[in-house]
């Protein structure tokens, strides 16, 4: 029995088939995203979507579908899908699925009469390449497949209209074709495993439809070009693998063979941990063969390399799946960029945003998880010039946006443009204007300071001992109120923000806190009462006011809901973190039902990993990104917490 199995009932309903996508992606940024029916729904879905350097630092959709036809006594059986306008559908393909799985690729089985055809996809990890197997299962008759490639070439932001600009040639290449639609793009190679015969029958289909971009209020209408098609027949028992890349295939006759090579070495999608595993890996992003960089995207479809989000879920997606070489090797990777910056004031070119006023603060968070799943000596033998030097970068306040005030506290403007997570801007101007002292960062601050003592022993410099002492006072002066909750920020005594955020659960969850347990216990209290749902925790209390629920709409309507209502799942890891630390054994089952909850999305937005926020009311819709590396590290981490409980992955 499959995990992930999705049957005709289900897939022929197109309201519930077109909500669920699919995500592969390879090490180098590029990727396949559709839907478990093959009808793209997004501008930024296509079989084969990857960088083009060349051009800009966007990725582009090269070839956005690839229509098949089973042909059985002269009757054409198309079975591809398209939306046109009007909310009709052609050729209406999904009509002969009778089945989509996913226990390690995804695979799509057909039914055309006698003929049971199956349909396996895989991406490569190291190249920009889309494979897909199908193979002819049973048949009565003499069977031909027909496939006919739809060619974008364009941004994943824009759409393509039908142009002269567009170049309509081909080459002949073995056992294929390669054309390339526009300057500056990469060859795109269609190659298969044996000889086809290539018809050359240019046309555009105009106005294909991409619903989830009309909901956004985007412009959602493309026109894309088919230069011809390619016809093969194929035997009962036999596998036909087509390749689409920016190189040509070697050995084009072994392509079966390295089809189910490859699928021999991925993790199966057998349960909710290795779900979440194939995610994490998904995230890793290896730009350049030729050197030992290596990132983590903060998720897909449009997200590229950020350094918080980067530092927040390192710990899980390595060390928690038991990966220590590739944490070690993401830190080789960020410790020049971390020292660039805070030695020279420069930013990085991959590691966005990570002269965040909080990114050092995670940094030195990182590194805490790491020693406590691998233990202080090797913590600090590793990365304890790295803490020395971020601890005393910030006491020296050399950072632009970080003030270390008398009381101890870090104080950081945030009202010009967003500084925390919390990014949204509208017209230039953030959102939810969260300046002065900020309830996380101060928590982290706190935390760092107790880390690095435990990193020094008695080398510890006297000041980090006051600044230590003067924090277990104005922390809890300046954010506990008189309600038992943490104001989320503080600019002055006139200016507290009553707000009830999850912000606070980090200052719950850090290992080393102001906070006694009476105040830990309060403000867990009220975060579960008010901002606790079966998928995470709300981004605002539905009792504050601005609460605004369902991130839906035009771009301005989601702006001001995106922190304002919303469930984001990465703060699960803190809030359950902190649970546990308090209630032991007994919030064990708790922490149970609440992996529950999430392991329902394992088969909903985008199958097999968890999205980038949810809406704030029932029924809970996955919105955003449909695959979020602090969403996935999140859960990740609640996991490993069970551990230590004796609870099962």
């Amino acid at each position: 029995m499959s995990y992930l199995k999705f049957d005709k009932t289900l897939l022929i309903n197109l309201e519930e088939s077109l909500s669920r996508e699919v995500l592969r992606t390879n090490r180098k940024g590029a990727y396949h995203c559709s839907t478990i029916v093959d009808c793209n729904t997004r501008k930024y879905h296509g079989l084969l979507v990857m960088p083009e350097p060349n051009l800009d630092d966007d990725n582009h959709v090269i070839l956005s579908s690839l229509d098949e036809t089973v042909i059985q006594h002269g009757a054409e059986f198309n079975l591809g899908l398209h939306k046109y306008e009007g909310g009709s559908f052609s050729p209406n393909g999904h009509k002969y699925i009778r089945e989509y799985t996913m226990d390690t690729v995804p695979r799509t089985v057909y039914r055309v009469g006698g003929v049971i055809l199956s349909k396996e996809m895989i991406f490569s990890r190291t190249d920009n390449q889309i494979m897909i197997k199908y193979t002819l299962m049973d048949a009565h008759s003499p069977t031909t497949l027909r496939f006919r490639p739809f060619m974008a070439f364009r941004s994943v932001k824009e759409l393509t209209q039908v142009n002269g600009m567009a170049d309509r040639s081909y080459e002949e290449v073995p056992n294929g074709i390669k054309a390339r639609m526009y300057p500056g793009y990469a060859d795109l190679y269609m190659q298969f495993n044996k000889a086809p015969k290539f018809v050359y029958e240019p046309y555009w289909y105009n106005g294909i439809e991409y619903p989830k971009e009309q909901e956004r209020g985007y412009p959602y209408k493309e026109d894309l070009f088919v230069p011809g098609y390619f016809e093969l027949p194929i035997a009962k028992g036999e596998s036909i693998v087509f390749c689409g890349g920016d190189k040509p295939v070697e050995g084009l006759a072994a392509m079966p063979a390295f089809f189910d090579a490859e699928v021999a070495e991925r993790t199966p999608r057998s349960s909710f941990y290795n779900c979440l595993k194939n995610s994490a890996h998904q995230m890793f992003y290896i730009p350049r063969s030729d050197r030992d960089d290596v990132y983590l995207l903060a998720g897909y479809p449009w997200f590229k390399v950020r350094a918080r989000d980067m530092f927040v879920s390192m710990t899980a997606c390595t060390l928690y799946l038991g990966e220590r070489e590739r944490y070690e090797r993401l830190m080789r990777t960020a410790i020049p960029a971390l020292q660039t910056f805070m030695r020279y004031g420069l930013p990085d070119t991959v590691i966005r945003e990570i002269d965040e006023p909080d990114v050092l603060l995670w940094v030195v968070w990182n590194v805490q998880q790491f020693a406590l799943k691998l233990g202080v000596e090797e913590a600090r033998q590793l990365y304890g010039d790295l803490i020395h030097e971020i601890i005393e970068y910030l006491l020296a306040q050399k950072h632009p946006n970080l003030i270390l005030r008398d009381n101890g506290l870090l104080y950081t403007n945030g009202r010009e443009r967003p500084v925390t997570w919390m990014n949204s801007v509208i017209n230039g101007r953030p959102v939810v204007p969260r300046t002065g002292y900020i309830v996380e960062f101060n928590a982290l601050w706190y935390n760092a300071l107790c880390f690095y003592r435990e990193l020094q022993g008695d080398a510890t410099p006297e000041r980090v001992h006051q600044l230590i002492a003067a924090l277990d006072l104005s922390f809890p002066a300046t954010f506990v109120n008189p309600y038992n909750y943490l104001f989320d920020y503080v600019d002055n005594s006139a200016n507290q923000d009553w707000s009830v955020r999850p912000n606070m659960v980090i200052a719950l969850a850090c290992p080393y806190s102001p906070l006694t347990r009476v105040q830990k216990r309060g403000a867990l209290d009220i975060v579960t009462k008010e901002l606790l749902t079966p998928k995470g925790l709300r981004s605002l209390s539905p009792k504050s006011e601005g609460y605004r629920p369902d991130y839906i709409g035009p771009q301005y309507e989601r702006d001001l809901a995106y922190h304002q209502g919303p469930v984001w799942p990465w703060l699960t890891g803190m809030y359950l973190t902190a649970y546990l630390s308090l209630f032991g054994r007994g919030g064990v089952s708790f922490a149970e039902r609440t992996l529950i909850n999430m392991e329902e999305e394992m088969s909903m937005h985008c199958v097999s990993t968890i999205s980038e926020l949810f809406d704030g009311n029932p029924p809970f819709t996955g919105r955003g990104a449909i695959s979020f590396l602090m969403s996935v590290a999140s859960i990740l981490t609640v996991i490993e917490r069970l551990k230590a409980y004796n609870v099962e992955d």
